[in-house]
C-alpha cells in the first residue's frame, strides 16, 4: 500500500437536475437540491483511499465544514492536514446536472481561497509517495507543494481543473499531467508526461490506451477526480502504467454510477 497526498480544496456541492442547461438570458426549473460532498482535492483523496491507498488530505474548511470532515475521516481519508477557518465559510459549488449526465459547475472558493502557501505541510508531503494537486486552491500554495515534493523526490500527479495552462515549473514536475482530450491541445510543446482522458472512450498516456467499462451513467461530476485520485493510489503502489492506467479508467466509470462526486451525502 502506497501513500497519497493531497493538497486541494474541499467543496459543498449543491446539485439541481435540469431537463437542459440554460442558454445565456435563459431560466430553466430545477429537479430537487442535494447538498452533496465534493471540491477536487476532497474528491480525488476519497478516490485514492478507495483505491487502497492510505491518503492523507491538506486543505482548509469552513465551521460549516465540520461535518464533512469527519465524513471523510469515517470513509478512509485521513484529514489531521484539514483545518478549520472559522470566519470564512466552506466552499460551495452549484451544480446543474441535465437529462444526460452532463453538468455545469460554478464553484466559490470560500476556506479554501485563504490557503496559503505558508500553510502547505512540507512533513506530510515528504511522508508521501505521490503528491496529488489541482488549481482549487491558491496556485502559490499548488507551486510550493510541488517544490517540497521535488526537493524529496514524491512523485507529483497534477490535474490543472479547473482549467488553465499550468506554469512552466509544474509542467516540468509532474508526471503525469492529468487532462481531457480538449485540454490537451491547448498544452504548449514539451509538456512533458501526459495521461489523457476521453470520456466514454476511457484515457491514453504515453503509448498505452484503455477503452472504458460499459456503465450506467449517473452522474458525470466525479468522474474524473475518479480516475486522478485511483491513478494516483496505483502509481504510488508501485503498478506499472499501463495497469495504473486500467485501474484509473474503471474508478472514473464507476464515479459515474451515483449521484454527486463522492457517493455519500451530507
Amino acid at each position: 500500500m502506497g501513500t497519497v497526498c493531497v493538497v486541494g480544496s474541499l467543496n459543498i456541492d449543491l446539485v439541481t437536475t435540469v431537463q437542459a442547461h440554460p442558454r445565456p438570458g435563459e431560466t430553466v426549473r430545477g429537479a430537487g437540491l442535494d447538498r452533496l460532498p465534493g471540491g477536487k482535492g476532497a474528491n480525488q483523496a476519497l478516490a485514492a483511499a478507495r483505491a487502497g491507498a492510505r491518503t492523507l488530505l491538506c486543505g482548509r474548511i469552513g465551521a460549516d465544514g465540520t461535518d464533512y470532515r469527519d465524513g471523510l475521516a469515517h470513509r478512509g481519508v485521513d484529514c489531521t492536514g484539514v483545518h478549520t477557518v472559522a470566519d470564512t465559510p466552506s466552499g460551495h459549488a452549484l451544480i446543474a446536472v441535465d437529462g444526460h449526465g452532463e453538468n455545469t459547475i460554478i464553484v466559490i472558493p470560500g476556506a479554501n481561497g485563504v490557503f496559503t502557501a505558508a500553510d502547505v505541510p512540507a512533513d506530510v508531503i515528504r511522508s508521501a509517495d505521490v503528491l496529488l494537486l489541482q488549481l482549487e486552491v491558491p496556485m502559490p500554495a499548488v507551486l510550493r507543494a510541488a517544490e517540497v515534493a521535488r526537493a524529496a523526490g514524491v512523485r507529483v500527479l497534477l490535474n490543472p481543473s479547473p482549467w488553465s495552462i499550468p506554469p512552466a515549473e509544474l509542467l516540468s514536475v509532474a508526471d503525469p499531467l492529468v487532462v481531457n482530450e480538449h485540454e490537451a491541445k491547448q498544452l504548449p510543446p514539451g509538456a512533458g508526461s501526459v495521461c489523457v482522458t476521453l470520456g466514454d472512450r476511457g484515457a491514453s498516456w504515453g503509448e498505452h490506451t484503455v477503452p472504458a467499462p460499459r456503465g450506467d451513467v449517473v452522474d458525470t461530476t466525479g468522474a474524473g477526480d475518479g480516475f486522478a485520485g485511483a491513478l494516483a493510489a496505483a502509481l504510488a503502489a508501485g503498478q506499472s502504467e499501463p495497469d495504473a492506467l486500467r485501474l484509473a479508467v474503471a474508478a472514473g466509470t464507476e464515479a459515474c454510477g451515483w449521484v454527486g462526486a463522492q457517493g455519500w451525502r451530507l
